[in-house]
């Protein structure tokens, strides 16, 4: 082969080479990784939110499920806890934040002890931690509690009558300057409210003539549901009148209760033109008055004011048959129970006592403003007790609980907001009357609130008083 040819053919293969490199795909570069950032661990679910839960309202009661005053602490304990049970039933109460609140009734039994309740109170105020405190059965128990409630200023209601548990009493032997009329040395239990009332002044009249004594028209934080004994007194006044009884003797257990019920039987029998010739005393627990009885009976008065709750009551009345009185025995409203009657047997028939409505709701003219409050409870309380019998004391806790209620429901729990609602309540309809308190009057409710009630064949009957003078 010559030259030329092998010239041609590398040529050739020079251009078929570059033919393939030109036809040859590109060489795939290689990829530069993307950075991976680092792995975080997966966030822990977190739950949902707890929904608030509603403050619950708390009471704090301290009654005498037992001891001497037991017929009167049980119904207490029964209406509480009935309310109770109808308000957490219906979803609570509606406070002023909108929610419902549950309400928790919290029950202290103090034995009928006074020493007993204070602690109970301390308990309830300072470790259950109470937005309101009440109680007690008894003016003792309620008086001593009293002390408590104004100490941790937490408002309190009592369910007993003496008017020293609302109004503090005066220092006994204070001379008190009355103007326009000779100077007074207080008694005990006497009050601003008391010698108001004897002398027919007004309390702020008497305080601005005495500025050195340092003692209040009411206490600020307690209030009370049952009516005192000053308009008891004066029903029972009414009566006497009527009778045309000029002379009574006077039997009473000696304790604030008894002695709230003398001094206003005092002032307004005095008034009356009716003179007590015996002012007889006995001791709680006292089982025979015989002793007491044969004096009054050798003094020959024309009737007997017994001022006593049930158990001694009701031993005084059947000692009084037992003796051959032939004259009218008046009680004290602290006999409004059943166990009175249990007690007595068929020697209370023929006893006499002024009382609020309920043990005679059923016979009140429909016009009357507590006539559907009163049914309602009496069905109420016989439906959740099974029937056990109405007694008047029920009634009193039925309202200081009911008060509560109200007043959670329009101002929440707050105490300062919770007393002062109390002292605001107007035409609250309630089972022992329809209440108006004030600044100036812790109870609220007055004689209008009383009837006239006797015991015949075992059952409670109202007397109007234009049939005073028949009964």
């Amino acid at each position: 082969m010559n030259a030329r040819h092998v010239l041609l053919v590398v040529a050739v293969s020079l251009l078929l080479v570059a033919v393939v490199a030109a036809c040859a795909p590109a060489p795939t570069p290689t990829p530069v990784p993307t950075p991976v950032p680092p792995t975080k661990a997966p966030e822990p679910t977190k739950p949902p939110a707890p929904t608030a839960v509603p403050a619950t309202y708390k009471i704090g009661v301290v009654v005498s499920v037992t001891g001497a005053q037991s017929s009167l602490g049980v119904p207490e304990r029964d209406s509480a806890l009935m309310i109770m049970d109808q308000v957490n039933k219906a979803g609570g109460i509606k406070g002023p934040d909108g929610l419902m609140h549950k309400l928790e009734v919290i029950v202290e039994d103090d034995a009928s002890d006074t020493t007993k309740a204070v602690t109970a109170a301390k308990k309830l105020l300072e470790q259950d931690k109470v937005h309101t405190l009440q109680g007690a059965s008894g003016s003792p128990m309620s008086i001593a509690m009293a002390a408590e409630a104004e100490k941790a200023k937490i408002p309190m209601i009592s369910y007993a009558s003496s008017s020293a548990i609302v109004y503090p009493a005066l220092t006994a032997g204070t001379v008190v300057k009355i103007p326009g009329k000779p100077d007074h040395t207080a008694s005990a239990g006497e009050t601003w409210v008391y010698l108001a009332r004897l002398y027919g002044a007004k309390e702020e009249d008497l305080m601005k003539a005495n500025p050195d004594i340092k003692v209040g028209v009411v206490l600020p934080w307690v209030f009370k549901t049952p009516q005192e004994n000053y308009p008891v007194s004066s029903v029972q006044a009414d009566y006497w009148k009527a009778k045309g009884v000029k002379k009574v003797a006077s039997l009473g257990v000696n304790n604030a209760f008894g002695l709230d019920s003398r001094l206003g039987m005092k002032a307004l029998y005095k008034e009356a033109g009716i003179e007590i010739v015996a002012d007889e005393l006995f001791q709680p627990g006292d089982k025979d008055f015989r002793a007491q009885l044969t004096k009054i009976k050798g003094l020959n008065p024309g009737g007997l004011v017994v001022h006593a709750t049930s158990a001694e009551g009701a031993a005084i009345t059947v000692q009084f048959r037992e003796l051959g009185f032939k004259i009218p025995i008046v009680h004290n409203h602290g006999i409004g129970a059943q166990a009175f009657i249990d007690l007595a047997k068929a020697d209370a028939d023929g006893v006499l006592f002024p009382i609020g409505k309920v043990l005679v709701a059923d016979t009140l003219p429909d016009a009357d403003p507590q006539k559907k409050v009163l049914l309602q409870y009496i069905k109420d309380y016989k439906a959740f007790t099974k029937d056990a019998p109405i007694s008047t004391f029920g009634g009193h806790a039925w309202d200081g609980i009911q008060m509560a209620v109200t007043c959670f429901g329009k101002v929440g729990s707050e105490a300062a907001k919770v007393r002062d609602c109390y002292e605001g309540l107007k035409n609250f309809i309630g089972i022992s009357g329809v209440f108006n308190m004030s600044a100036t009057d812790h109870t609220g409710i007055a004689k209008e609130s009383l009837v006239l009630v006797k015991i015949e064949k075992g059952k409670w009957v109202f007397v109007p008083a234009d049939k005073y003078k028949d009964n």
